[in-house]
């Protein structure tokens, strides 16, 4: 299996890429960001590109690709309703026609996030804008599976971008074993996403909308193959 990743620099991208690193059935990794991973391994290869608006650049460097991991993302706090959705919305909708184009029959899986709306009745900004985009994903193509994790654990070493965040983990990360004991519906890791995502990819996901609990039983049911 070959796969696209972009965020593959977040906290959530970070945890991703490492699933799909070793995993033995992924053969090969290409990572899209605007800056480099630091990271070296024999499956991995990195293209910067700066305009998230515009793949055509690129465009040849696309095909022949089996999956499309999107982790890119930023939190809606403090941000105006137009800045978070030319991030959300633009930059999701021109890559995954950019790979679809590259790829039809790849599959395209989107990191959104509980309490997500696709009806447009929400008002909480982040959620109606979220759901927007995973209506046009799942429209696009077949092979759209959305995932929508609450906590997320990140990597040993990962760090968020926000502040908020690494403030927020600084405090829950040590609660992380009780809090998967207390509610394992609602807690995930960076890593277990990862591997729901290439599951999804293989074709053994349940749905093509998944909530914590789905992603966490998906990862385990790779484990056992």
């Amino acid at each position: 299996m070959r796969i696209i990743v972009f965020g593959a620099t977040g906290m959530v991208g970070q945890g991703v890429l490492e699933a799909c690193l070793r995993d033995a059935a992924v053969a090969e990794v290409l990572v899209i960001g605007r800056s480099p991973t630091g990271r070296t391994h024999p499956k991995l290869r990195e293209v910067l590109h700066d305009d998230f608006t515009d793949f055509s650049p690129i465009q040849d460097q696309l095909a022949g690709y089996d999956a499309c991991f999107f982790c890119l993302g930023v939190s809606a706090l403090g941000m105006s309703e137009q800045a978070y959705r030319a991030i959300t919305v633009d930059f999701t909708m021109a890559a995954a026609r950019a790979v679809l184009a590259a790829n039809p029959d790849l599959a395209f899986c989107y990191v959104s996030g509980a309490g997500t709306d696709g009806t447009g009745k929400t008002r909480m900004m982040w959620a109606r804008v979220k759901g927007e985009v995973e209506n046009a994903l799942l429209a696009l193509s077949p092979r759209a599976f959305m995932f929508r994790p609450a906590f997320i654990l990140p990597l040993p070493g990962g760090k968020a971008k926000t502040t908020s965040y690494v403030l927020l983990y600084r405090v829950v990360t040590p609660l992380y074993p009780a809090l998967r004991r207390l509610a394992p519906r609602y807690v995930t890791t960076s890593l277990l996403l990862g591997q729901a995502m290439i599951q999804s990819a293989r074709g053994g996901g349940p749905r093509r909308v998944l909530e914590t609990a789905d992603i966490n039983d998906l990862a385990e049911a790779g484990h056992a193959l």
